[in-house]
């Protein structure tokens, strides 16, 4: 069977360990970048009554719909760390551009068919 499906895409780009104001810097450098699902003026919040419950932002990327990387260093209060899951070469290409603003440090991948899962720690350029 001949199949033109095409890679994908779409990104799927989740946060952890980091406060609201890091999970927006790292979304704001992907915006800049890529095409995203969520508006420029949807940031992420806290939720309230979350208390010591770990909070997770999630935001998905098109990597075909490219504008242009991250120009500058992006400043974190702490480490962040961002699971990325879509096509091997979407994945590649918002991997490139988180380590244009951040040092990135692979701490895991999952490999699949059509997939790849990768969990990157972000940390300020020193």
């Amino acid at each position: 069977m001949n199949s033109t499906r095409q890679p994908v895409a779409e990104v799927v780009v989740a946060l952890t360990g980091g406060v609201k104001e890091d999970a927006r810097e790292v979304f704001g450098a992907l915006r800049s970048a890529y095409g995203c699902d969520r508006a420029a003026d949807d940031v992420p919040k806290e939720v309230p009554g979350a208390g010591d419950r770990p909070t997770v932002w999630i935001a998905t990327f098109d990597a075909s719909d490219v504008r242009a990387r991250p120009a500058r260093p992006v400043r974190l209060t702490a480490p962040v760390v961002a699971t990325l899951q879509g096509g091997y070469a979407a994945v590649d290409s918002l991997r490139g551009s988180l380590a244009s603003a951040f040092t990135v440090r692979e701490v895991g991948t999952a490999y699949g068919d059509q997939e790849e899962e990768v969990q990157l720690r972000l940390e300020s350029r020193t």
